[in-house]
């Protein structure tokens, strides 16, 4: 089972301390995941395009009949919080740079969420930066120079780190096994695991993760068996690992019984990933008829019927099983507003805090260190001295039609169209320069937010989709907006500025103007724009963005349903 393919070989190049990370050794354990699970891995990418057609041709969502046993049996419950993991009131989630890591460690906030996934680009100077980065944190080394010439350190009372890898669908370039690029997710959690899950143990905490983009709970089980063999190879415990599935597709949704089952014993949580929980929604249904098409991106709240259900079936599905819910993220970037509007972005973040502790949450996610004390105070205000509300029953009853109401119509209007593509290409002009979280407009965009935006894009290109001004919205409407604002946002910059901007004009025509909705804008921005020069292609195939899932050998994917 631990036969690897290959030796791995490292194209990325080495900058200063990357040889401490990427060692012999920690390939070697990379290697031994590679070959037990990248077969797997490639077959259960494909079964979710086949699920795709499937539901694009008309197929409806629903809770699966063979895995009915399973949700009616209250006898099962995941693990118990590991050390470090039982008061989850506030997440801050942050890009594990020097600087954004000592922010967080300095935060007060109960949970560092370490993002190597959508609040980073994952360059192989960020991910490998990362890593260095969450190795200095675990031993208390870190500090960082800040602009006025002072050193920034690490208080003594720090937040548990839990580490988010890159999803299942994305590959690292940089490391090869036979000449095919590793899995992402397992090249992120194994550097990790491999170099901090002793010393995460000796400093009273443990190997803890975030899983994102699951759709099924097979890709659950999967992320068990890499728990089960990374912990039999160095000599780990078994169940030491805690991991927290961010519910994030429209299809886990209905599984969430089933995903929590399937990591009952390396379980510590779901997680309301809404920002790609909306995405996933256009994604999913973007062939299908107009009842399904969303309107601007500012009028899907949660008051939508659709995530209103969402948020209720994750409470009660953990609850049932003792796992920590843990909800949305709340983007304001309160820092860079004048007094006046700070205090009104932070009594809407206690007001949608409050709400979701009253919901049933045990915790939230921030996402900037200046909301903290608010979420905090938030959740007090709720629990009073509880540290989570696990104990409660809350009554629901969601059936499948709940989980994609959109309730009543609303209007997409030129407004809607236009922001959609401001802010696509302002973050993609930040991201293909290597910035995965970025304040725009006073919100902090990630990866899962952009997407919203280009997909709903390319969701109301494909319907012809009527504005509220009149006109439907067509390719040349859409790519005389985007003119349009490619010329506001570069008037005044340099060249390589405008660079960024066609950069991001090119990433974006692909993602949101293309006959096909590529499933993921970063597969393709990845290899165009973000690959060590060498390794830079412009693909002209979709097999071209699929090189890691090209694995020889016989594989297996068995039920336990």
């Amino acid at each position: 089972m631990c036969d690897t393919h290959g030796t791995p070989q490292v194209r990325g190049t080495m900058h200063a301390r990357f040889d401490e990370i990427v060692t012999p050794d920690a390939l070697a354990f990379v290697a031994a995941l590679d070959g037990a699970f990248a077969g797997r891995r490639a077959e259960l990418l494909a079964a979710r395009r086949e699920r795709s057609k499937e539901i694009s041709a008309g197929a409806d969502l629903d809770f699966l009949p063979q895995t009915a046993s399973i949700r009616a049996d209250p006898s099962w419950k995941v693990a118990a919080p590991g050390p470090g993991l039982a008061d989850r009131r506030c997440e801050l989630v942050a890009p594990a740079t020097p600087k954004m890591a000592v922010h967080a460690l300095n935060s007060g906030a109960k949970v560092w969420l370490a993002d190597l996934e959508d609040a980073t680009a994952p360059s192989w100077a960020n991910i490998i930066g990362g890593q260095i980065t969450l190795y200095d944190a675990i031993r208390g080394t870190l500090s960082y120079d800040s602009a006025d010439g002072t050193t920034m350190t690490v208080g003594e009372q720090t937040p548990t780190i839990v580490m988010r890898p890159r999803g299942w669908h994305l590959c690292e370039k940089h490391v090869s096994i036979d000449g095919r690029p590793i899995s992402a997710s397992l090249f992120d959690f194994g550097i990790y695991f491999f170099h901090n899950a002793a010393q995460l143990i000796a400093g009273g905490a443990g190997p803890y993760f975030y899983l994102p983009k699951i759709e099924s709970h097979h890709e659950a089980r999967l992320w068990n068996d890499v728990f089960v063999l990374a912990q039999q190879l160095l000599g780990i415990p078994q169940g030491t690992i805690r991991a927290t599935v961010l519910i994030e597709t429209l299809p886990a949704a209905f599984e969430m019984d089933e995903i929590l089952y399937e990591l009952r014993t390396h379980c510590s949580g779901l997680a309301d990933g809404r920002w790609d929980y909306i995405f996933s929604y256009v994604r999913t249904f973007a062939h299908r008829g107009e009842e399904f098409v969303l309107p601007d991106r500012d009028k899907i709240t949660m008051a939508t019927p659709f995530i209103q259900a969402y948020d209720k079936l994750i409470v009660a599905t953990c609850h049932k099983r003792w796992a920590h819910a843990i909800g949305g993220p709340a983007a304001v970037n309160p820092t860079r507003q004048d007094e006046e509007s700070r205090h009104r972005a932070l009594a809407q973040v206690r007001a949608e805090k409050e709400r979701e502790a009253a919901e049933g949450f045990d915790g939230s996610w921030v996402a900037h260190p200046a909301v903290v004390e608010t979420c905090l105070a938030a959740y007090v205000s709720v629990l009073g001295n509880r540290i989570d509300q696990r104990s409660l029953r809350m009554a629901v009853d969601v059936n499948a039609a709940d989980l994609v109401s959109l309730g009543n119509r609303q209007t997409i209007t030129l407004h809607g169209v236009r922001t959609n593509v401001s802010v696509a290409l302002q973050y993609l002009a930040a991201w293909v320069d290597g910035r995965g979280a970025v304040a725009i407009d006073n919100l902090m965009e990630d990866a899962a937010t952009v997407e919203i935006s280009r997909a709903q894009l390319w969701q109301w290109l494909f319907h012809e989709s009527q504005l509220a001004e009149g006109p439907r919205v067509t390719r040349e409407l859409l790519e005389r907006i985007i003119d349009e604002e490619l010329t506001r946002l570069t008037r005044g910059l340099d060249a390589a500025g405008i660079a960024r901007f066609e950069a991001a004009r090119d990433v974006l025509t692909y993602v949101a103007l293309s006959e096909y909705l590529p499933g993921f804008f970063t597969n393709y921005a990845y290899v165009r724009y973000l690959t060590d020069s060498p390794l830079r292609m412009t693909p002209t195939s979709r097999e071209d963005l699929r090189q890691s899932e090209h694995v020889g050998g016989p594989t297996t994917n068995e039920s336990a349903a």
